[in-house]
Formats: C-alpha cells, structure tokens, sequence
C-alpha cells in the first residue's frame, strides 16, 4: 500500500480539474475507474498523475477529502451566527450535494462495484462520510469550548445529526419509491431535524458548558 501523502497545497486549478474529473468518472465508471482514464480525461500522462498524488487509492482520498470539505464550508470556526442559522446552512449544503444527480448515479455505482473493489470502496467511505463526520465532530467539539453546545460525545452526535439530515429519504431514492425532491421539501425537512438535534443538545444555562 502507499503510504499517505498529504495534499498538493495550495489547491490549484489543476488540482481542481483532477479532483473534477475523479469526481465525473465516479458517475460513469464506478470504482473501476483507472488513472489512464483521469489521465485522458485532464489531458496529461499517466506518469503525473502517479507523480503527483501516489496511486489510484490515493487520488480517490484527496478528491473526496476536497469534495467533503466543500459540504462541510458552513462549519466555520469562530463563526458568531446562531447554532441554527450555521446548522441549516450545513444540512441544506449537505442535501444539495447527496441529491445532485451526479452524486446520486456514483453512489450507485460504487455501491455496486464495493464488492470487488473493497479497498477502493474502504478508501471512499474513510474520505467521504467518516470525513464528514470527523469534520462536524471538530467543529461541535470547538462549539462546546465555546459555551455554545451542551457537552457530550461529539462523534455521537456529528454522526446522529447527519443520520437525522439525511432521514430515509436516500433509502426511498434507492428503492426509486416517492422522496423528497425539491428544494422546498429539503429546507422543510432541514429545518425540523435541525430544530429537533438542538432541542436534544441546547446550549448551557447562560452559555456555561455543562455536562451530561
């Protein structure tokens, strides 16, 4: 296996076509996606692709970690807005890429080749729901310190929060049964599963962090 690099900073423009290609390949490919055909599809040779992010598993890590930290850009750190204003941004951002249809017609294909491309597949999950998860338990880790959010376990409630965003509603799409799938729907139900998480987790009497 090769060892984890860290990314090419700062993101550049050709970065930024890689990682789009990655992302568009996904959608048409699966994980049987090859680096000849990111290669092909930027229009430079295979050579710099492994010269520049490592291997194929490596290259798929980056794409998604730049792909999550785009859903996850509301999270600002030491960002005064209300909890719920920060939060619906979050759930309304997060929505709007699960729902977009390139997303949707990749997870199906990844869904269907995770199989046989179990590490591909381990790669993907790590990259893209555990970071999300990570990136949300950091920032309401940061909103405890802060007085904000009552304390508890912030994996616990990053990963009931996203459980709660995304509802059944990806399930019903799988099943090509009724689902949310308007704008209008998706606020409507950001909204009350963001009003219910803060309703479990309000912050402290007069902003104290408090235990539970």
């Amino acid at each position: 296996m090769h060892p984890l690099l860290s990314p090419p900073a700062p993101l550049d423009a050709r970065d930024q076509r890689v990682f789009e290609a990655v992302r568009e390949l996904l959608a048409t490919q699966g994980m049987r996606m090859s680096m000849d055909a990111v290669a092909a599809h930027v229009g430079c040779s295979k050579q710099t692709l492994y010269s520049r992010y490592g291997n194929k598993r490596h290259l798929l890590s980056l794409a998604m970690r730049q792909h999550v930290s785009v859903a996850a850009a509301p999270l600002g750190a030491g960002d005064d807005r209300p909890l719920r204003e920060v939060l619906l941004d979050f759930a309304l951002r997060y929505l709007e890429h699960r729902n977009h249809p390139r997303s949707r017609q990749a997870a199906r294909l990844i869904a269907s080749g995770a199989q046989e491309f179990r590490d591909e597949a381990r790669t993907l999950y790590q990259g893209g729901a555990e970071g999300l998860r990570d990136q949300l338990t950091e920032w309401m880790r940061t909103e405890m310190a802060r007085g904000r959010i009552i304390h508890d376990d912030p994996h616990f409630m990053a990963e009931m929060l996203i459980s709660m965003i995304a509802g059944l509603d990806f399930e019903r799409q799988r099943f090509h049964v009724p689902h949310r799938d308007d704008p209008t729907s998706h606020r409507r139900w950001a909204e009350f599963a963001i009003d219910a998480f803060l309703r479990a987790f309000p912050a402290p009497p007069a902003g104290i962090p408090g235990t539970r």
